[in-house]
């Protein structure tokens, strides 16, 4: 999981740290024990490193007119999508059947290797761990079939070691849909704060975090940022798990100790002494799978996916059944959506395999109906779900649900809520709504409670009223005795409080968000596989 300038990951336990990927087989996923292997390895063995040639540097109801404000003019009679391309090579055609597509992408990979070895007691713990469970790397593998090829061919672009397109298989086992318990999303983990910094928007619409194209392009930035930071491709890993400060603190320390200053020679955290040893066991495995009786899936040196740059606003459900795709595939493809409709000036293009995306794009131009039956509204002041709901048209019921809006909160004014679009409002989202839209939730004011006190030997109308912060005139009225009046010592007195507010704040946006990881699973993790 990255860290980055003064985030902090806390200390965790070291048998959570030998907790390993999450597994994609269930909804709700618990990072696996491995509570017998890692603390007593780390307590009892020396670790060194073996010598290895060093890398080279990184080069629908109707909505009210008043929804109007939320959305901008823009032409609608052009095309509602363009032509399917490879994100990296737009300017190049695909050909699944030219000689170096049929490359095997695994020899690809192991070809780019760069980073030096090691040979330490905590790999050979990694390797363990995954060869006693091949139906988990069956999963892990065939997972990040979809994604690897796009993530080779950055990885090389950038002249970066082809180690780094392994990192999501410690990271999140490749499923884009991954978030922690600290609220790490996405494939490479990123906390939110993270995230923003290397632009991974983050609103009611979508989490870039999840975005398969805009997380790696995201990832690599940062690992070719810390490795000029480092200048060594297994520090930067480290600090890519702990941070870089920390990093740069435990290099220091060795220095004026007059130590080694290499990976294996710093103090770390157990979790980020396994992260590199663990990445390891996953090369490993990648060079020689039949060295540990695995089976690795064929991969074949060719987009799995294609990009269709969208140019309106449409409905995923839509979308799904232009592409001819399921549900799950789509999703799979295009995790960082949050709502059930793709705004064109926010979400730039939809993944689809290399055999729909054309179908998508013929589909489309045949279809004749609406393309989107959703649209965004602001909120023009402070009002309840149910007010907010009779100003646009739809029950309240299903305000809440497609805005995810708890009991007893109000929407604040200028929220942005998802509403359906009416006949007279057939423009798209704007850049600017689409790009910042936020839904602040505020709770709804409490009827007061009576309760009854008893009174001190010098308590008065005037005393109870400050000390329980209401009006000395309303303590009068409920005790029906005058203002300046004052009370026996033990005397019951009637008063009418309101409780605390026990929620407030930012509605919760889904998925997601400094990352904990999925990867090194130190503790529990949580995955929504779709």
């Amino acid at each position: 999981m990255p860290h980055f300038l003064t985030l902090r990951r806390p200390l965790v336990a070291m048998a959570a740290a030998t907790g390993m990927l999450l597994s994609a087989c269930s909804t709700l996923v618990q990072a696996p024990d491995q509570t017998g292997d890692i603390p007593q390895v780390i307590a009892t063995t020396p670790i060194s490193a073996a010598s290895a040639p060093a890398a080279q540097a990184p080069a629908s109801a109707a909505a009210p007119a008043r929804a109007n404000a939320a959305s901008a003019p823009q032409d609608e009679s052009g095309p509602a999508v363009a032509a399917p391309i490879d994100p990296l090579r737009p300017e190049e055609s695909v050909d699944l059947n030219s000689r170096l597509a049929t490359i095997d992408l695994w020899m690809r990979l192991r070809r780019g290797f760069g980073i030096p070895d090691l040979d330490t007691p905590l790999v050979r713990v990694g390797e363990q761990w995954y060869s006693s469970r091949p139906d988990y790397v069956q999963r892990m593998t065939e997972r990040g079939s979809r994604y690897l090829f796009h993530i080779v061919e950055e990885v090389e672009r950038r002249g970066m070691p082809t180690e780094l397109a392994l990192l999501p298989f410690i990271e999140s086992a490749f499923n884009p849909q991954a978030v922690s318990s600290a609220q790490a999303s996405g494939m490479w983990q990123f906390m939110p704060a993270t995230g923003k910094h290397f632009d991974l928007r983050q609103n009611i619409f979508r989490d870039d975090r999840r975005d398969v194209l805009a997380s790696t392009r995201a990832a690599l930035d940062y690992l070719g940022r810390l490795y000029a930071m480092f200048g060594d491709w297994q520090l930067a890993l480290a600090a890519y798990n702990w941070g870089e400060g920390n990093v740069q603190r435990a290099i220091d320390r060795n220095k004026r100790a007059g130590k080694p200053i290499d990976y294996l020679s710093l103090r770390m955290p157990n979790e980020t002494q396994y992260y590199v040893p663990k990445l390891q066991a996953v090369k490993n495995i990648v060079m020689r799978p039949e060295a540990f009786l695995l089976t690795l899936p064929p991969l074949e040196n060719h987009p799995y996916f294609l990009s269709v740059p969208i140019e309106r606003d449409i409905d995923v459900e839509l979308a799904i059944q232009l592409a001819g795709v399921t549900a799950d595939e789509f999703h799979t493809l295009n995790p960082q959506m949050n709502r059930p409709v793709i705004l064109a000036a926010g979400t730039p293009q939809v993944l689809l395999p290399y055999a729909n995306a054309s179908q998508f794009v013929h589909n489309i131009s045949e279809h004749r109906g609406a393309l989107a039956t959703w649209t965004a509204w602001v909120a023009p002041r402070t009002l309840s779900p149910r007010d907010a709901a009779k100003q646009v048209g739809m029950s309240e019921a299903q305000l809440r649900e497609v805005n995810k809006i708890p009991p007893r909160m109000l929407v604040r004014a200028g929220s942005t809520l998802l509403v359906p679009r009416g006949e007279n409002l057939l423009k798209d989202v704007s850049a600017k709504l689409a790009d910042n839209a936020v839904m602040t939730l505020a709770p709804e004011a409490q009827p007061p409670r009576r309760v009854t006190v008893k009174a001190g030997a010098r308590d008065t109308v005037a005393s109870l009223a400050k000390r329980y912060r209401v009006a000395p005139a309303q303590v009068a009225n409920w005790n029906k005795v005058s203002v300046n009046a004052g009370f026996k010592s033990g005397q019951a007195v009637v008063l009418y409080l309101v409780p605390k507010a026990t929620r407030s704040a930012k509605a919760r946006k889904p998925g997601k968000a400094r990352k904990t990881t999925a990867s090194t699973a130190q503790r529990s993790t949580q995955a929504v596989n779709r």
